[in-house]
């Protein structure tokens, strides 16, 4: 009979046992063997390994560790994350992105209980990850060159950030709104007229973190809409599922990055504004302002890129968004809606439309 080794009896002790008895007593053991140390880092890239076979992706497991645990935590699922790559499948360049954008910096330094009792803490919430719907990415083959017309929208964009008149701020996003819906029917033109080429919906995640998270999801919701691709909050996990072709997606991720930095700036202002007029205002203000910002920005971005559909071109977006629509049905075969709630602020509403009306609707920060 083979004896448990000092990391089988500690995650005995502490992974099935939700008690924080449990947890000591687990970390006790490992404190006591620095022999250990080596299989239980192997374990942990092993719950990583796991975590991925579920459907998970390192930014939706980063996300949860912040939201659940400490910074500790998120650094040693880092690190387990890194150690674990060069034994991974490849993977596609969305993927990539994530690996690069993880926080860097080893855990701060800690007493041998204390670190075991973190990465204890770590994975119990690994072990504990249900199956998501997998994201299939094809494999990075290269870099892919940028068009010009990304060139020139983000030429404008810069221009638009720049000027101190608003009104020319709001024409040169209005343009480079546009350039944005062009390019995506360029795309779908493209892959028309080369039946060879296997263009297929995907999808991604995009984090949709608390505050307010209800409201931008709403956001998020209304920027995919507008840009040819479909929506699915996951509530308990922070993130939605936006399905769609990847240079759509590509523009959503972005757009609605942009769109929430400005809400979030504008909102502050406001909400300065109201308290120096003597009135306070709190949550149902930051609701109702970004749940009518999100409702104005759908509009704007409705419209804008509506001027730059044909005829002609009907066709071929409507069987694009057939293809979309059955990607989200295999992915989702059972959806809900969900009433918006907190939203009775009629100043905060009023705010929030307004601060739509001056946002600049195009991404912020660079293509990958």
């Amino acid at each position: 009979m083979t004896t448990p080794s000092t990391v089988d009896r500690a995650f005995e002790a502490a992974l099935y046992d939700t008690e924080h008895t449990a947890l000591d007593t687990g970390a006790s053991l490992l404190a006591a063997d620095p022999g250990a140390d080596a299989e239980l880092s192997r374990r942990g890239e092993e719950f990583v390994a796991a975590a991925w076979r579920r459907g998970w992706q390192p930014a939706d497991v980063v996300r949860l560790v912040r939201r659940d645990l400490d910074d500790v935590h998120v650094r040693l699922l880092s690190a387990l994350i890194r150690a674990q790559t060069p034994n991974d499948r490849p993977r596609g360049p969305r993927w990539q992105a994530q690996l690069d954008d993880l926080p860097t910096g080893a855990p701060p330094r800690a007493d041998r209980f204390s670190h075991a009792t973190a990465v204890l803490e770590l994975y119990r919430l690994l072990l504990r990850l249900p199956a998501l719907e997998p994201l299939e990415e094809p494999a990075a083959k290269g870099s892919r060159p940028e068009s010009r017309m990304l060139t020139r929208i983000r030429a404008l964009l810069a221009k638009a950030e720049a000027t101190g008149f608003p009104q020319e701020a709001e024409a040169l996003s209005a343009k480079a709104q546009e350039l944005m819906a062009r390019h995506s029917i360029d795309e779908a033109l493209l892959a028309s007229r080369t039946p060879a080429a296997k263009d297929a919906p995907g999808a991604c995640r995009i984090g949709v973190e608390p505050p307010y998270e209800q409201a931008k999801a709403v956001l998020l919701d209304a920027v995919a809409g507008a840009n040819h691709c479909r929506a699915v909050w996951n509530e308990p996990f922070g993130f939605s599922t936006v399905v769609g072709f990847e240079a759509d997606l590509e523009v959503v991720e972005l757009l609605y990055t942009s769109l929430l930095v400005q809400a979030q700036t504008a909102m502050t202002k406001a909400e300065a504004a109201q308290r120096a007029g003597g009135r306070k205002r709190t949550k149902t203000f930051r609701q109702s302002f970004l749940a009518a910002y999100a409702h104005r920005i759908g509009g704007r971005l409705d419209e804008a890129a509506r001027t730059q559909v044909s005829d002609d071109l009907l066709p071929v977006l409507a069987s694009r968004e057939v293809a979309v629509t059955a990607r989200l049905d295999h992915m989702f075969p059972q959806t809900t809606t969900t009433r918006l709630r907190g939203v009775s602020d009629e100043a905060g509403w009023v705010e929030g439309a307004e601060a739509a009306d001056r946002a600049q609707v195009a991404p912020r920060r660079p293509l990958r």
